[in-house]
């Protein structure tokens, strides 16, 4: 009986030592997935395959690069300079006083040129230089959660320095970006005919549905003494400013255009447009510049030779690289995978122990 104890016991033992034992192993079960035995494409890049390839590349880019420049050389566009021009004689001197009093007239009547005929519809976009929209400070002076719900008006932590009034009122929509809201406008005519300005579909549907609430109104906006930008109507809610919505997407560089509205109707070639320019945007002050821009669009958008010529270089070095690999092909063949190439083969006694 002791000995058939003794040797349960010991079996006792051997069991949960055995179990300890799995618990602590920790290799996993096998898989080809964790053994990285699973099917791979391992291609050989031989001289046909890397010559074959570059010469693929050049002749689709070049296609493409040529399409994009002819496309673009089809786009016409107008742009001209207006913020030194619009300020008075007497004011050339003072700029910044002249912009920030309310005394002096901003109207300002510009023509322009049409060089070729324009399909309508023509875009109207603003353009400011130097303009940092992408500076930290700047970026960050907004309260997404604001724009979108009435429910969130007092969230204006993000928004300093301007948050709240003087009395400490919710500001809506607060931030800098808002605060900053371009204001300059701009009227059309020819031969004293007015031409109609569109607003309709300038800002992204995708913001005006989810990121400005249709139950958000301005409040507070530009009340306080130090004036940015533009007002907005307090009678229409976020989702139907187009202009702030289109100000409030921030541009990535400062020299940056933004889309004002659309001419519905063709502008025929050697036409004379006037342009009346109320010019209250201050851009003097950190020595900005103001432009206004009319341009047609083409199959890849505006005007924009960069992406054409881009196509071109790379499709045109892809074929200068297999024209030289061919030569070298031609005039040093070896063949493929021949060891003798290998360092330690050719150089044998550099490599002795």
């Amino acid at each position: 009986m002791k000995g058939g104890e003794t040797s349960s016991g010991g079996g006792g033992q051997d069991d949960s030592s055995t179990a300890v034992s799995s618990r602590k192993n920790k290799k996993p079960k096998y898989s080809r997935f964790t053994q990285q035995e699973l099917p791979a494409c391992k291609p050989i890049l031989t001289p046909g395959w890397v010559i074959s390839s570059f010469i693929f590349v050049g002749i689709v880019f070049i296609p493409i690069g040529l399409a994009s420049l002819f496309a673009s050389e089809h786009v016409v566009e107008i742009v001209e300079r207006y913020d030194k021009d619009c300020i008075p004689p007497d004011y050339r001197n003072n700029s910044l006083h002249y912009i920030q009093t309310s005394e002096t007239n901003k109207t300002c009547t510009r023509t322009f040129h049409v060089p070729k005929h324009m399909k309508g519809p023509v875009f109207i976009y603003y353009e400011l230089d130097n303009f940092y929209q992408n500076h930290r400070r700047y970026v960050k002076s907004r309260s997404d959660k604001q724009l979108r719900s009435k429910a969130s008006e007092a969230t204006t932590g993000t928004c300093k320095p301007e948050a709240v009034t003087s009395n400490g009122q919710p500001i809506v929509p607060c931030g800098l970006v808002a605060w900053s809201l371009f204001n300059d406008t701009y009227s059309f005519s020819i031969k004293n005919e007015a031409l109609n300005v569109s607003k309709k579909d300038i800002a992204w549907k995708s913001d005006q549905e989810h990121k400005f609430g249709s139950d958000v109104y301005p409040k507070n906006f530009q009340s306080g003494s130090f004036i940015g930008g533009g007002k907005l109507n307090s009678s229409i809610p976020l989702s139907e400013q187009v202009d702030l919505i289109v100000w409030m997407r921030t541009a990535a560089l400062p020299n940056f255009r933004k889309l004002y509205g659309k001419i519905e109707r063709d502008l025929e070639a050697n036409s004379t447009i006037t342009v009346i320019i109320q010019n209250n945007y201050n851009t003097y002050g950190f020595g900005g510049k103001k432009k206004l821009v009319l341009s047609t669009t083409s199959w890849i958008g505006g005007k924009n030779n960069f992406l054409g010529k881009a196509y071109l270089t790379i499709g045109g070095l892809c074929l200068f690289l297999a024209v030289c690999f061919i030569f070298v092909y031609v005039l040093k063949p070896r063949p493929l995978g021949d060891p003798s190439y290998l360092s330690w083969n050719r150089n044998p006694g550099e490599h002795v122990n």
